[in-house]
């Protein structure tokens, strides 16, 4: 089978697709501002979506937000073909790949409440062919070198394996390409073969680990759909339309995407593989990537999980079943192998990544925020502590969605009101001198986010090279290397393989320890082992570290005609406070200034024991934001 048909399947990220007549509370936009949203900040989702349309990066998008059990945004944006002639719309339909997975899993967990699945039962209890899979592992001879053998499982993969990436199944080389992968290959993963057939080729191959021991992406929840397939004697397909489709009222979900509603595909940003080819009907049912949905249909999916597995009186899971599912299910020792997954502050729970770390995360909102996403570009999270869900909707080529999730997060968090509505400014204002306004004028930094809500901690400035790596055979593979970085400079480009970092290989590392080595303090010298093809022996290196920043939020506070003039000057705009709209403050106290429209913005300042001012914090209170001064 060629690498490009399972390119899609290795990133695909479960979407949903939005219906043309929709019940209950997520049938029309509710008010904003009794959902607990700035309309104003709202709409800079819109704009900050047309201006990547505007500049030839984003041919269209569909977001939507829900809060409190209502819609509280859904906007197409730009155009839903590559020739902007067909205008996007809010029921247009988006392959959603990855965003596939959350929805098998629920599948399996609905048997697992039905008393039809058990969660610790073998695969092979469901599908013999598996049961004599062995593992392959690489064991060192007496004279050094590196052979390859099998050996029997510890344990058998079980179902709950198949739900958290840790059956030892893998995916054909995408993310990692080890030679346990390339085997992978030999796989009948095709358009034309059913899941049984996919599941029957996968038996004479090894699994590459000890069930239960390491996390990776994998064809797992393929084969979790062929085991709802045989738990319920339905085919895949006629299971999600009776037991989670049609309850739920996703009318434009499924595998294909009919006639009558092909108009409404949103265009592919590349030529659709075979069998992820939403266009048409197909034998191969791929649990892993193979819906086609809509931002509404996939709000009312979130929805169900929100409300612990039930809507508008549709039960789909037990409530106790919804919290199992979206917590974390990995034991503490569990080793990774993934170029993406559940990394940086995120576990995983039985079909979902989990925030777990506030400050390391790239899962946006509260700790057990949850969601997953797909190969172009479809993102989801449910955010239980904030009662909100999220849906992106777009098809961009992989490696262009990256600017996008930030983005969503952001704007998204950022819109949610921090406690503004019950500031009452003074009724005369104070006389302020010019000495004391000067002692507030600086520039603050308020970290990644623009929400308390979404915190994003972690360090925003580091000592690095100015490389991103993928985890490879021998070492850290080189995916970018930053113009004028201190990699670039020294010649490692793409394609390179990093074995040694001072001295210690990094085969069998993690990509995070690998991460780790490559930062240090700006200044620090590294020592690096290179592999290149087409070079016999390895290339040494020694390079400088670089101090490397994370543009994040930041204000800037001028003094201007005796008044306080704030403006967002960092990546992202912050409450009242936008890049290139300054906004006059108006005082409350000496300390203490507001923004006198908009949303009532109020900004007080901190003072060190020096009498200098060192902080200011946005809307003080259960909410706020905290700067520190960086201009000092």
């Amino acid at each position: 089978m060629r690498r490009r048909e399972f390119i899609a399947a290795a990133l695909v990220l479960a979407f949903g697709l939005s219906t043309a007549s929709r019940a209950g509370d997520l049938a029309s936009i509710g008010k904003p501002e009794e959902l607990g949203f700035s309309p104003a900040r709202l709409v800079r989702i819109t704009a900050w979506y047309q201006g990547r349309v505007d500049a030839g990066e984003l041919p269209g998008a569909v977001v939507g937000i829900a809060r409190n059990g209502e819609l509280a945004f859904l906007q197409a944006i730009g155009f839903q073909d590559a020739a902007k002639k067909i205008p996007m719309k809010n029921d247009a339909i988006f392959w959603i790949g990855s965003m596939t997975k959350p929805v098998t899993s629920v599948a399996a967990m609905m048997l697992v409440d039905d008393g039809k699945l058990e969660l610790d039962a073998p695969v092979a209890q469901y599908l013999p062919q598996l049961k004599d899979m062995q593992v392959r592992v690489e064991k060192t001879d007496a004279a050094g070198g590196k052979q390859t053998a099998l050996e029997a499982p510890k344990r058998p993969m079980t179902v709950r394996d198949l739900l958290r990436h840790t059956s030892g199944l893998v995916y054909p080389p995408q993310f990692n390409d080890f030679p346990v992968n390339r085997l992978y290959y030999n796989a009948r993963f095709s358009r034309d073969g059913t899941l049984a057939d996919f599941v029957a080729s996968l038996a004479p191959l090894p699994l590459a680990h000890q069930p239960g021991e390491v996390w990776e992406y994998s064809w797992g929840v393929d084969v979790l759909a062929r085991v709802v397939e045989v738990a319920s004697a339905l085919r895949f397909d006629e299971f999600l339309q009776s037991r989670i489709f049609a309850p739920l009222r996703m009318t434009d979900t499924g595998f294909y995407v009919p006639q009558d509603k092909l108009a409404r595909l949103v265009d592919a940003p590349e030529p659709r593989e075979p069998q992820f080819d939403v266009t048409r009907p197909r034998k191969l049912l791929s649990g892993g990537g193979g819906l086609a949905s809509t931002a509404s249909d996939y709000l009312r999916f979130c929805q169900m999980l929100l409300n612990g597995g039930e809507l508008d009186g549709a039960r789909i899971l037990k409530p106790e079943t919804v919290r199992m599912m979206t917590t974390d299910s990995l034991p503490p020792d569990i080793r990774f192998v993934h170029l993406i997954g559940p990394k940086q502050g995120t576990r995983w729970g039985l079909g979902f990544a989990i925030r777990s770390n506030p400050d390391a995360s790239l899962m946006p909102g509260s700790v057990g925020s949850y969601g997953w996403s797909g190969l172009w570009g479809t993102w989801f999270w449910v955010d239980p502590a904030a009662n909100m869900a999220v849906v992106q909707m777009i098809q961009l080529p992989a490696g262009k969605i990256g600017p996008f999730f930030g983005a969503l997060r952001n704007l998204s968090y950022g819109a949610l009101r921090a406690g503004e509505q019950g500031f009452v400014p003074p009724l005369s204002a104070p006389r302020i001198s010019d000495e004391t306004l000067a002692g507030h004028a600086g520039r603050y930094y308020f970290g990644l986010s623009s929400s308390s809500r979404d915190r994003n901690g972690g360090a925003t400035t580091f000592g690095g090279i100015g490389v991103d790596v993928e985890m490879a055979e021998r070492g850290a593979r080189v995916l970018l290397a930053r113009d004028k970085g201190p990699a670039a400079q020294a010649g490692i480009t793409k394609g390179d393989v990093i074995t040694d970092i001072d001295g210690a290989p990094l085969e069998g590392t993690s990509i995070e320890q690998v991460i780790s080595k490559l930062r240090g303090p700006p200044g620090s010298r590294l020592r690096l082992k290179i592999s290149r093809a087409g070079h016999q022996s390895l290339i040494e290196t020694t390079l400088t570290r670089e101090p490397i920043t994370i543009q994040g939020v930041e204000l800037e506070v001028r003094v201007d005609g005796g008044k306080l003039i704030a403006e967002a000057v960092g990546r992202w705009p912050v409450l009242d406070f936008e890049k290139g709209k300054p906004v006059t403050l108006a005082p409350a106290s000496a300390s203490e200034f507001y923004v006198d429209g908009g949303d009532h913005t109020r900004i007080a300042f901190t003072r060190d024991a020096e009498g200098k001012v060192f902080r200011a914090v946005l809307n003080p209170g259960p909410w706020q934001l905290t700067g520190v001064r960086v201009d000092r």
